[in-house]
């Protein structure tokens, strides 16, 4: 089941790391509310896939940039050049991450530094390019990714939930830096999602039963679970919430 959100109808919404996953479940939601959206991601086939599963379905095609967000100085520029398609950003949704495995002993220098790069520095520098607009506006919504992995102390993780802790905290200093602009900045902190990629590389049928196990709620919990959340935030129904994270986990922490 879906809200109608009749704000977000024309809204010009940046969606990083939407091809697949999670990121695709919000890009298909925004289009659906007749949102203007853009997406940022490496993985052109997914992205085309999406854009004609979406076509078909809502008759609408959302905008599509190939783009490495660990190329943080093209950024501003990567934004912009969307903007003069689908207008200034009026939300961010910075989903885009990568959660490999990897042991501690394993992680030097150059490892760690990606691991940043990927999990949390763009969400900065997106949010900073996209700020001045929504400052002319007056408003605007940002909304940051983080995990539960780092709540639940998960092995094997410590680059990328270093990173997704640090979301947080990044969020609540933007919430305060911008507020006065009427820019909200919020967290969505997913728990254990059954995306494709989750199943084909780290969760066996009897992982996935051990999970539902823990949650409260004994279900599989799916990227329209999530997305759901973010149309909440990026609504005007929501104008009163800021610098919060919002943990849609099934009641597993």
């Amino acid at each position: 089941m879906t809200a109608s959100y009749h704000d977000i109808d024309g809204k010009s919404v940046l969606v990083t790391g939407g091809a697949s996953g999670i990121g695709a479940s919000m890009v298909r939601a925004f289009c659906a509310q007749g949102a203007r959206v853009g997406f940022f991601d490496i993985d052109d086939d997914a992205a085309q896939k999406l854009i004609t599963s979406i076509q078909n379905e809502h008759g609408v095609t959302p905008v599509y940039r190939s783009f490495d967000l660990r190329k943080q100085s093209a950024i501003p520029d990567a934004i912009r050049d969307l903007s003069v398609e689908i207008g200034p950003i009026d939300v961010l949704v910075n989903n885009a991450a990568r959660d490999d495995r990897h042991a501690p002993e394993d992680v030097g220098p150059d490892q760690w530094r990606e691991g940043l790069d990927v999990n949390l520095s763009h969400h900065f520098f997106c949010a900073r390019a996209v700020a001045p607009a929504m400052k002319e506006k007056g408003r605007g919504s940002i909304i940051n990714f983080s995990s539960v992995s780092y709540l639940m102390g998960l092995p094997d993780l410590v680059a990328y939930e270093t990173a997704k802790a640090g979301i947080i905290g990044l969020t609540r200093a933007l919430a305060r830096d911008w507020g006065a602009d009427g820019i909200r900045v919020n967290a969505v902190t997913p728990g254990c999602i059954m995306t494709q990629r989750q199943l084909d590389l780290w969760i066996s049928p009897e992982d996935e039963e051990r999970i539902q196990e823990q949650q409260c709620l004994k279900r599989r919990l799916i990227g329209d679970d999530v997305a759901q959340m973010v149309l909440f935030l990026a609504s005007d129904v929501s104008s009163a919430c800021t610098s919060q994270n919002f943990i849609v986990d099934g009641g597993i922490v």
